[in-house]
């Protein structure tokens, strides 16, 4: 893209009712991702299983989505984007009501499989079928739409998935995704699309290679605090000359990324069609904007990890709890992402993003220093709000700067791009600030109980610290009062890992504020220009 002002493009304005059906998708699957974790002590109790086995339908659909995001934006521009469109809506519908009916845990997980293939069509589509309906500030807003709507199903997965889970159970949470794909299916009717082209090729090899490289990825940064950071844990499923099998599958999966990059350009010097046109990234600035989307999701899930493991496991709180300390959170988000547009015409997105990441970094530098074991306080909601401000309006504009890049011909793979990076940034946030998190609380702990002068030498050798996580104070006095402690050395131990934990996860927040201030090296390198400035890079339009 060039900075060179173009005349003036009428814009043909179109109704926001079928914005509506795609804004309902980006409903749909965010609120099936987010009852998920809300009804695993359901599934638990239901199925009689233990909760790592019903905690699968998590991580299948989460494999599913991200392995096969790129394969399903090629398999749309084939078939055909409306099309393709209501047919996997449809497969969505029928994985609810297998979580609805399902009599074993396996009918559910098979549910989460469906439901993730589905997804890896939808995240494409949507982009595809904005690209195709709306154009100019109406195709900002729609964008911006999507971001807010991903807040908005969290907000309302706790909300009404945590009511119906503790009134009536969890499967009438899914009778509200199944309602929801019903709804878009409707709604789906009044979008517009180019037919398919039946001359697209799948690059089969090109898909197994980057499926393996987002499995392998997804799945050894995921296990890094279960098999080990390093060397194989005793839960690990199996080690490599004593290696933990996860950082394995992690230089694996980036093995296997390099080699699908490899392939992919071979492929296109050759004329060929790739699994996803390399050319969406081909500058500096949309390569800044993936990195950029890259940083600001992996920081949002290493806070939404943090801020619900604190209050749930730590404070003993409900769901329910979490869900109302988040809310300040994720109402912001809901409406920056939504309001943010608005800005375009005045600001560049370089601007925008170098202002926003700056609100990142001063937000979690101040929650650093001001968070204590009580969420509800003014400084805490305050830093919480600032946070979602930037993140809020980051999601929506990198985003909108790939889409606005990009000739609505390649919409759909801007959308695997864009599934791939969030799908990747979520496991790798979460897993590494779980990771880090769990290793200083170790380190610290161990370092501050060896040298307290109430604890002896003895006592501490009977509890195995480096296994100490982020537990409740109840947990940690029966661990003690296995041991020959005094209820006086329990209270001094329960006391430093109060301590400890509140130093680890300030520690945590700092290192994310470090992490939001390097992102500001990308974020220089968005485009310049506002979206009026830009000609149409729609074909059509030269």
């Amino acid at each position: 893209m060039t900075a060179q002002t173009a005349a003036p493009r009428t814009e043909e304005r179109r109704s926001w009712a079928p914005m509506v059906g795609l804004f309902l998708a980006q409903v749909l699957m965010s609120f099936n991702v987010a009852a998920l974790p809300i009804s695993l002590g359901g599934m638990v109790e239901d199925f009689g299983v233990p909760p790592t086995v019903a905690s699968s339908t998590i991580v299948v659909y989460g494999l599913a989505v991200a392995a096969l995001v790129m394969t399903g934006a090629k398999l749309g521009q084939r078939v055909g984007w409306v099309l393709i469109f209501r047919c996997v809506v449809v497969v969505f519908g029928v994985s609810s009501v297998l979580m609805i009916l399902s009599p074993t845990i396996g009918w559910a997980i098979t549910g989460q499989v469906l439901a993730g293939a589905s997804a890896a069509i939808i995240v494409p589509s949507l982009v595809a079928l904005i690209a195709e309906n709306y154009r100019g500030a109406q195709q900002a807003t729609a964008v911006g739409s999507l971001g807010s709507a991903r807040a908005f199903s969290g907000i309302s997965a706790f909300l009404i998935g945590g009511t119906l889970g503790t009134l009536v159970g969890w499967r009438p949470v899914f009778m509200i995704t199944f309602g929801l794909a019903v709804a878009v299916f409707a709604l789906s009717f009044g979008l517009r699309s180019d037919k398919g082209d039946a001359s697209v090729r799948i690059d089969l090899v090109a898909s197994a290679l980057i499926g393996g490289a987002i499995v392998l990825l997804t799945l050894g940064f995921n296990n890094l605090n279960a098999w080990g950071i390093v060397l194989a844990e005793p839960g690990a499923p199996f080690d490599v000359l004593g290696l933990s099998p996860a950082p394995v599958f992690v230089v694996l999966g980036l093995v296997l990324g390099q080699a699908f990059f490899l392939w992919t350009r071979r492929r296109m010097r050759l004329g060929r069609v790739p699994l996803v046109d390399l050319s969406v990234l081909g500058s500096a600035r949309e390569r800044a904007a993936v990195y950029a989307m890259f940083i600001i999701v992996a920081m949002e899930a290493a806070v939404n990890f943090t801020v619900p493991t604190y209050i749930q496991v730590v404070q003993g709180r409900t769901p329910f709890d979490t869900s109302l300390a988040m809310m300040p959170f994720n109402l912001t988000v809901f409406v920056t992402a939504t309001l943010i547009v608005r800005f375009y015409r005045r600001y560049s997105p370089r601007v925008i993003g170098l202002f926003s990441f700056g609100l990142t970094t001063v937000a979690l530098v101040w929650l650093a220093f001001v968070v204590t074991n009580n969420w509800e306080t003014l400084p805490t909601i305050l830093g919480l709000v600032v946070f979602g401000i930037g993140q809020g309006a980051l999601v929506t504009l990198v985003f909108n700067v790939l889409v606005t890049a990009a000739p609505k011909e390649l919409a759909g793979d801007v959308g695997s791009i864009r599934g791939t990076t969030q799908n990747l940034a979520s496991a790798v946030g979460t897993a590494v600030m779980g990771a880090l998190l769990v290793t200083m609380l170790s380190l610290n702990f161990t370092q501050a109980v060896t040298e307290h002068p109430e604890l002896p030498d003895e006592l501490v050798a009977q509890v195995d610290l480096d296994q100490v996580n982020f537990i409740s104070n109840d947990e940690l006095r029966e661990k003690f009062a296995e041991t020959d402690a005094s209820p006086e050395q329990i209270d001094a131990a329960v006391a430093i890992n109060e301590e400890e934990r509140l130093r680890t996860l300030r520690m945590g927040f700092l290192v994310l504020a470090g992490l939001s201030l390097a992102a500001a090296l990308p974020a220089s390198r968005l485009p310049r220009y506002k979206p009026e400035e830009i000609p149409d890079p729609s074909p059509a339009s030269e």
